[in-house]
């Protein structure tokens, strides 16, 4: 193992013992231990809500244990805010990065860093060290270019060049991988196994099991706010941790049994769309889909999936046209749309699909409570409500106290069950499902990638939006990968690989050209 590039402390040893940490009804973290070494990564595994990204904020300084010390290279040490950690040469990447679009990279490291200059920021100090660190772990890395001019994988290098430029030996990585394209992930894992080469100590949290198992040196399970399990990753099986994290069997890959497709369901004919800034997102996507059929659409975000999503399902103004069974929708409305056979799960389930506030029954009808089955006049049939609800909790093994609970009291899985259920209850021709299993855990994702597959083979046919590229790939026949508001190639499920279809998410149409040739 290498030492540490000039500027960095040395952390051999991080350890957090009998961590405690409530918040109102939920014990977050119950006496949870954990530990990291120089040169090593730790993977940090677990469902939402088991309690990791609490643990780890405690160790950032953004929460304060209640019970439990953070001892330092034999040391306990106790940190009131991100600066303390900081200081301490601990740093952490964040999902979402914390970047300025309009300062270019050398400004977005020195922001608010006291030794950048307290008049004036000593800019070519700060390049100069970018290079050096650019340099010493293999990132390539402009410190002139503005953030907004930068690829997604670029800016997480920004991230990561930033918290090395701040002295950080120990760095936590956050779900890094969630908006990357496949060849950016195996960019991002030689950097950090540099990284670890080095000596830094790095914490690795992610859903993602293979992952885990790729780049990980020990992996901690936890489960409802304390670890299962510390293992060392030899050739631990994933299966294993699933069940470490689950508490049973998981089924990862789902069954995909041969399906006789139906006629065109779904039919879009250069169709074009804004975004939310006005500016172009679709531009002339043309594509059909058949009954029987899961049609996935791969690409990294950002690239025009959402709005696809929501000019079929009516939200958006759109021009070309769409044709649901062979007639014409693209002027209808979104009730005339899901009348006609369209069922749609939004990529927001808590902006767009469901009202918090509303009971899980006022949820479950929100589409169609003016029906004579759910309305008496202007009056609402509450017992023929709440059997309607009933019926879906069981068949949709919802977990919720009664039918009358807030939705928003719900976890991410069940709420997304909810919506699920919704729709199919109306026995749609045709489903849009929009990131149908982000954020939710693995038992909920195992569960909703079957019942999807259950529609296909009642003859439905799905449109499959997912930035998970596995996902993808588990569960579609046909992949349109999207780059820049276009479909750049479509792929057959038998002749998918994932290095072709990370390169057409990138925009290299050479490889679309090859596939759809």
């Amino acid at each position: 193992m290498q030492m540490l590039p000039s500027g960095h402390k040395r952390i051999d040893h991080v350890e957090l013992r009998n961590i405690s940490k409530r918040f109102p009804g939920v014990l977050a973290n119950d006496r949870v231990s954990f530990d990291v070494r120089a040169g090593e990564i730790h993977a940090l595994l677990g469902e939402n809500g088991a309690g990791k990204s609490t643990l780890m904020k405690i160790l950032y300084g953004l929460y304060q244990p209640e019970a439990g010390e953070i001892i330092l290279d034999g040391q306990p040490v106790r940190f009131h805010s991100p600066a303390d950690a900081l200081t301490h040469g601990i740093g952490m990447i964040h999902q979402h990065f914390m970047l300025v679009p309009t300062l270019t990279v050398a400004e977005n490291v020195a922001l608010g860093m006291k030794e950048a200059g307290r008049v004036r920021l000593d800019l070519r100090g700060v390049k100069e060290r970018l290079r050096e660190l650019s340099a010493a772990y293999g990132l390539k890395v402009n410190p002139d270019a503005y953030v907004w001019q930068l690829s997604v994988g670029e800016q997480q290098r920004v991230e990561i060049v930033k918290a090395l430029y701040r002295g950080g030996a120990l760095v936590i990585l956050d779900e890094p991988t969630a908006v990357l394209t496949p060849q950016e992930v195996d960019e991002l894992f030689l950097t950090l196994k540099q990284m670890r080469e080095q000596g830094h100590a790095l914490i690795f949290i992610t859903h993602k099991l293979g992952e885990v198992q790729a780049l990980s040196d020990r992996i901690t399970v936890m489960r409802d706010g304390r670890v299962v399990d510390s293992i060392g990753n030899n050739g631990v099986e994933r299966r294993t941790l699933a069940r470490m994290m689950v508490g049973r069997e998981v089924k990862l890959q789902p069954d995909r049994p041969p399906v006789q497709m139906g006629a065109v369901r779904m039919r879009v004919h250069n169709l074009c769309a804004d975004n939310d800034q006005n500016l172009a997102a679709l531009n002339n996507i043309s594509l059909e889909v058949r009954g029987g059929e899961i049609v996935g659409i791969a690409g990294v975000s950002g690239n025009g999936q959402r709005e696809l999503a929501e000019t079929i399902a009516g939200l958006r103004p759109c021009s070309g046209e769409i044709e649901l069974a062979g007639v014409s929708i693209t002027h209808k409305s979104v009730l005339e749309r899901l009348k006609a056979g369209l069922a749609y799960i939004p990529e927001e389930r808590m902006r767009h699909g469901t009202i918090g506030t509303f009971s899980v029954a006022e949820n479950a009808i929100l589409q169609n409570h003016g029906e004579a089955q759910f309305s008496r006049g202007i009056f609402l049939n509450f017992g023929a409500i709440a059997k309607h609800t009933q019926n879906l909790i069981n068949l949709f093994n919802i977990k919720t106290p009664t039918h009358d609970t807030a939705i928003k009291n719900l976890s991410g899985g069940n709420i997304q069950k909810l919506i699920l259920a919704r729709e199919l209850s109306r026995q749609p021709q045709v489903l849009i499902a929009a990131q149908p299993t982000r954020g939710v855990d693995i038992g909920a994702t195992e569960y909703i990638r079957e019942v999807l597959i259950q529609q296909r083979s009642a003859g439905v046919a799905i449109i499959l939006i997912s930035e998970d590229l596995d996902e993808i790939l588990a569960l579609s026949d046909r992949i349109a990968v999207m780059y820049e508001g276009q479909i750049v190639g479509i792929v057959n499920h038998d002749e998918a690989d994932v290095e072709t279809l990370g390169l057409m998410m990138a925009g290299a149409h050479d490889a679309a050209a090859r596939e759809t040739a």
